[in-house]
């Protein structure tokens, strides 16, 4: 498959090339991955629950029978026009049937699989990437740039804008899921109404209340604030919602950053306002107090120690075998001590 890069996703989530038989969507947001297979499967199909018109092969069919992907494609449709083919979740056992499918000499329908986290190592990943007939697409946390994306599109097809404070809070606060994250700017949307308008920082604050108690930012502000009993209960909700611990451990990582670079300013005799003034993107107006006082509170070297720490941690969960959610409650409850 070709890795689409990331500048040529959404282009291929309207339309793909001429020739493409196989697409692989993988990654760390679920959402994401979700979103987008279903962007691709309707090129297809419109309706993708028509039994008649999407085929869904399960794990066992594959195992049994590793043409199942490539006899499915080339089914003939009921209904007339290109077969829509998913296998969701796959893992190893799906490398082999899609490497039949990929090197037939012929193949009518489209198959769209997704996945998790694939390392480029896996081997339904390096099948993938060896064909120039297929597409493979990456999904990862949103970051800044991508929720202020969004937020953009989903207000703008509801003819809603927003003031600068509220995008700022929608973008601190919308999680590392792309569904969860689409939901709660939808709900916005039914809340405002369909009279238009702007949305406000209340607006903001009244929809998507939820979703910051169960943050990553929520999680990595817990930490640095040394709330060990708040920490603790995010903690809880975030497993319960599937969240990542990889990604946990990076969202501290990035305000352990972002105090780093603040905290440099001021040790060069800028006032702590000042620094937290130069940082982009900007510190969200209604954490600015809270942040300069945090940013007082921990020094360079102390943050540098923790950054350390939470590398060592993110290594730990890639290689030890060890399960990854705790030794990720272990460190933040550890840097959360430190911060007191």
């Amino acid at each position: 498959m070709v890795k689409v890069p990331p500048r040529d996703i959404a282009r291929h989530l309207k339309a793909l090339p001429d020739g493409i038989r196989a697409v692989l969507v993988y990654g760390r947001d679920d959402g994401l991955v979700r979103e987008r297979s279903e962007a691709i499967g309707k090129q297809i199909v419109e309706d993708l629950s028509d039994p008649f018109q999407v085929a869904r092969p399960s794990t066992e069919d594959l195992k049994q029978m590793p043409s199942t992907l490539l006899d499915e494609a080339n089914a003939i449709s009921m209904m007339g026009g290109r077969r829509l083919v998913r296998y969701d979740g796959a893992g190893a056992e799906a490398a082999e049937p899609v490497k039949l499918l990929l090197d037939a000499e012929t193949v009518d329908g489209l198959v769209v699989i997704t996945s998790g986290d694939l390392k480029p190592s896996s081997a339904l990943r390096k099948a993938a990437e060896a064909s120039k007939v297929a597409l493979a697409i990456a999904c990862y946390e949103d970051n800044a740039r991508d929720l202020m994306g969004l937020i953009q599109s989903v207000l703008s097809e509801a003819s809603l804008s927003a003031s600068q404070d509220a995008v700022h809070y929608l973008a601190d606060n919308l999680g590392g899921d792309r569904m969860v994250s689409r939901g709660e700017l939808e709900k916005l949307v039914l809340y405002k109404g369909p009279g238009g308008g702007q949305v406000t920082l209340e607006d903001a604050k009244a929809c998507v209340g939820d979703t910051a108690a169960i943050g990553l930012n929520q999680i990595a502000e817990a930490v640095t604030a040394g709330n060990m009993t708040a920490l603790e209960r995010l903690l809880e909700r975030a497993w319960t919602a599937g969240e990542n611990s990889i990604a946990i451990l990076r969202t501290l990582q990035n305000r352990l950053m972002r105090f780093h670079l603040a905290r440099g300013y001021v040790d060069q005799g800028m006032s702590p306002a000042d620094a937290i003034g130069k940082l982009r993107p900007p510190v969200f107006f209604g954490e600015k107090d809270r942040f300069q006082i945090e940013v007082s509170r921990w020094s360079a070297k102390k943050i540098e120690q923790a950054l350390s720490i939470l590398m060592e941690a993110e290594l730990d969960c890639k290689t030890t075998g060890n399960p990854a959610d705790v030794i990720c409650a272990r460190t933040l409850l550890r840097l959360a001590k430190a911060a007191k």
